[in-house]
């Protein structure tokens, strides 16, 4: 079975899950996708298939980078160019008051999910509930915003906004951008949102749909299929010797002090991920570092 992830360089107008069935019709095997994408957004999709399905979570967990245009003084109801909108008036910024007020979104910032995203309350999507005209109150969250800069700015009574941004997962740019023009006395919406890269996985090796789809009908998928260990290169990575791979795939704890090497790499203590390899440097498992043993999280076959 085809296992390994797929970068796909989504377009705008089609959901995730459009992407993910189609390459599913194309390959006939399972697939996923770490991370969706609004329909308006385009850029980076991963998706695993097969086996690689069940490392999703990895890749979803890593940093994201972004670069998005918003409308400075024009709200939405969904903060997205996809919405009604709901005010117009005229925030003519400069600029330097934008590139001032992005200071204070740098760092760890405290975020409230927008109406039309996907988390739950009391049991409920928010989209749902949006969808029958329902507002709740939603509870704030801490992300981190690693990089924030100004790329552009065309200068208007209602100006369009440039930004490139990278960020902690469960970061809402939507969001960011409405805080951002909140800070300079209005409102703001998206008017375009591209990822760009998510961990070590970036834009530039992604290819269309309708570029994989004929990969894949020529037979020639492996061409472009990312393994499963280059696509998870930002967590630390172990190579064990035969021995020990054999107990690795038998989902065997292992105590911290055969492989020094963990330390080497820098994980540090707590519940981190740990890539262990083949000596042919194949991914054969993910354990995580709790205290001083390393415990399986996920065992390939």
């Amino acid at each position: 079975m085809t296992t390994g992830f797929l970068l796909i360089d989504k377009p705008t107008g089609s959901t995730a899950h459009d992407v993910v069935a189609r390459i599913r019709r194309s390959v006939g095997a399972k697939v996923g996708h770490a991370g969706t994408l609004d329909p308006m957004a385009t850029g980076l999709l991963v998706l695993g298939l097969g086996g690689a399905t069940r490392l999703l979570r990895f890749v979803q967990i890593a940093d994201k980078e972004y670069v998005a245009t918003a409308l400075f003084g024009v709200a939405t109801d969904s903060l997205d160019a996809d919405g009604a909108i709901l005010s117009r008036e005229p925030l003519p910024v400069t600029s330097a008051e934008v590139e001032a007020a992005m200071e204070r979104f740098r760092g760890n910032i405290m975020q409230i999910p927008p109406m039309v995203s996907a988390r739950r309350v009391g049991g409920r999507r928010l989209y749902e509930l949006a969808r029958e005209g329902k507002i709740v109150e939603r509870e704030a969250r801490s992300v981190t915003i690693r990089q924030l800069e100004l790329v552009d700015l065309a200068p208007s009574n209602y100006p369009e906004v440039t930004f490139r941004t990278v960020c902690t997962t469960g970061t809402y740019i939507r969001t960011l951008a409405d805080d951002l023009a909140q800070a300079l006395g209005g409102h703001a919406h998206l008017t375009a949102l591209r990822r760009m890269r998510i961990g070590s996985l970036d834009i530039s090796q992604a290819v269309t749909v309708e570029e994989a789809v004929r990969i894949i009908e020529a037979s020639e998928l492996d061409h472009i299929l990312v393994s499963p260990s280059d696509a998870l290169s930002d967590i630390p990575k172990i190579t064990v010797d035969d021995t020990m791979a054999a107990a690795v795939r038998h989902g065997r704890d292992l105590p911290d002090l055969l492989v020094p090497d963990l330390f080497a790499e820098g994980s540090g203590e707590g519940a981190s991920p740990v890539r262990i390899t083949d000596r042919e440097g194949k991914l054969i498992a993910i354990y995580r570092h709790d205290r001083s043993t390393l415990r399986p999280q996920v065992v390939l076959s």
